[in-house]
């Protein structure tokens, strides 16, 4: 089966910036594709290049195998867009507006289905200006829905919602998904990837830094696991000179590398033989959301070179 999103060497080039540096990755049908990147890394110049609302400069773009410059009229067909902060009129109620949108796409919607989907019926017949932020949001996504798109582009769907919308809303994604189509979501919340999408990529000044499963991503540039120990830093020293382990003291916590099952046994069995005062221990991992901080700040400081351009 193709793929549902291509991108082959895409640039976008504003005189001498190159806002987008030929980029390329692939997304494949069905699953959930997370596009991360800090403010002014390309992200949205690529979106609405996909999105056919932006000619690029160079390089290959397919979305259901369209092109979405000279086939926007047919791709807008099949495809569900839903922007930042979704506004609407304010005395439509949500009934009205997916009827609406039905009479804009030629097409005959369930205001209901869609309603329940996005966890909405109860506010069927309620204005538009008496909706939380997070009702609106939804309202946004049930309008996505009316011409049954094959790929939803959602571009911070959760931005500024509490945390009991932004649940929600991950709820009608994987919903999407288990639906069988392809989701391609923009976000700053880094832990919503990490839970939603099946593949990631981070762009960074027009290039992309890092592209993978989210696991992927952790293991290639993470740091390994580790045991944190709530003491002084005391505690590293003692670790360091008569283990020879490789324990750091920061933020009042000792962190020790754990390199393979036994080595958590022998720094608390080593912890109870120094006598040094301890608080507590836990094991941690690095997050997608470590991760990126890191990738970002490595390639500011000109350590780290992107990958998977020409």
């Amino acid at each position: 089966m193709p793929d549902a999103i291509e991108v082959d060497g895409l640039r976008k080039r504003y005189g001498p910036l190159a806002a987008v540096d030929g980029i390329r990755f692939t997304v494949p049908v069905g699953e959930v594709f997370a596009f991360l990147g800090p403010n002014g890394a390309g992200k949205t110049t690529t979106v609405e290049i996909l999105e056919g609302l932006r000619h690029r400069s160079e390089g290959e773009v397919r979305v259901l195998g369209l092109d979405p410059w000279h086939d926007a009229a047919r791709l807008h067909e099949r495809i569900g867009v839903i922007p930042q902060e979704f506004r609407f009129f304010e005395k439509i109620h949500p009934r009205e507006a997916i009827a609406y949108y039905g009479v804009l796409f030629g097409t005959r919607p369930d205001p209901e289905r869609l309603l329940r989907l996005v966890g909405l019926s109860d506010k069927a017949d309620a204005r538009f200006d008496t909706l939380s932020g997070g009702q609106k949001q939804k309202l946004g996504l049930a309008l996505a829905l009316v011409n049954d798109p094959q790929v939803c582009f959602l571009d911070e769907p959760t931005t500024g919602l509490d945390p009991q919308a932004r649940r929600a809303i991950w709820e009608v994604v994987r919903k999407l998904k288990a639906e069988g189509r392809t989701v391609f979501l923009t976000t700053h919340y880094l832990e919503e990837a990490e839970l939603l999408a099946d593949q990631v990529a981070i762009i960074h000044h027009g290039r992309i830094i890092a592209e993978g499963t989210p696991g992927e991503i952790i293991a290639a540039h993470g740091r390994s696991e580790r045991l944190s120990v709530e003491s002084t830093p005391a505690l590293a020293t003692y670790l360091r000179d008569r283990l020879g382990l490789e324990a750091t003291a920061r933020d009042g916590r000792v962190e020790v590398p754990m390199h393979a099952r036994g080595d958590a046994l022998k720094v608390l069995t080593a912890l109870e033989a120094s006598g040094l005062p301890w608080q507590s221990f836990s094991t941690e991992r690095d997050t997608l959301e470590d991760v990126f901080v890191s990738l970002v700040g490595r390639m500011d400081e000109g350590e780290l070179k992107a990958e998977g351009n020409p």
